[in-house]
């Protein structure tokens, strides 16, 4: 592994945070609260329900999940290794918008209003009910939401400091 992260451009990084941000203000006022990089993150999600059930009926419940945060995670270790900036912080907004989509199918595992694909059966309110804890849903919810968004804000915070410490290279036309 390199010890220099490679550079990002100013127009790289404003152009960065434009998008941090018009997806910020787009996460905060959709209302219901299915993100368009959730479309993303359903095939993933119902893969790990098949992939962790061969191994046994309890995998296969916490598999969606599992895969769910594997995914933008794995890939974030790559970009990590080969010290990409960007992808760096790509990956880790991913993996915050992915607990953002996973917070709300938590705080809805009394409830069971949301529209499921597959069986129809409620993950989390299966994983909840099976460890005596489904009347916390909502509270749990809460602290992975806010989780998702810690790693968000951080992930765009740690870009405007690799982005300001980026050599400003200069045209040699």
């Amino acid at each position: 592994m390199g010890t220099q992260w490679k550079p990002l451009s100013k127009a790289g990084l404003i152009t960065s945070l434009l998008i941090a941000v018009v997806f910020w203000i787009y996460a905060l006022t959709d209302e219901d609260r299915f993100l368009f990089l959730d479309y993303v993150n359903l095939p993933f999600h119902e893969f790990g329900h098949i992939l962790f059930g061969l191994f046994s009926d309890t995998l296969g419940v916490w598999g969606g999940t599992i895969m769910q945060l594997l995914i933008p995670f794995g890939i974030f270790i790559s970009f990590l290794i080969r010290r990409e900036t960007a992808g760096t912080t790509f990956s880790a907004f991913w993996f915050g918008e992915n607990l953002l989509n996973i917070s709300v199918y938590i705080g809805d595992a009394r409830k069971m209003d949301l529209p499921l694909v597959g069986s129809g059966d409620h993950d989390w309110n299966i994983i909840f009910s099976g460890l005596g804890i489904l009347q916390h849903d909502t509270m749990i919810a809460g602290i992975v939401k806010t989780f998702g968004w810690l790693i968000m804000v951080l992930a765009v915070i740690w870009l405007v400091i690799m982005g300001l410490k980026s050599p400003n290279k200069k045209c040699k036309c």
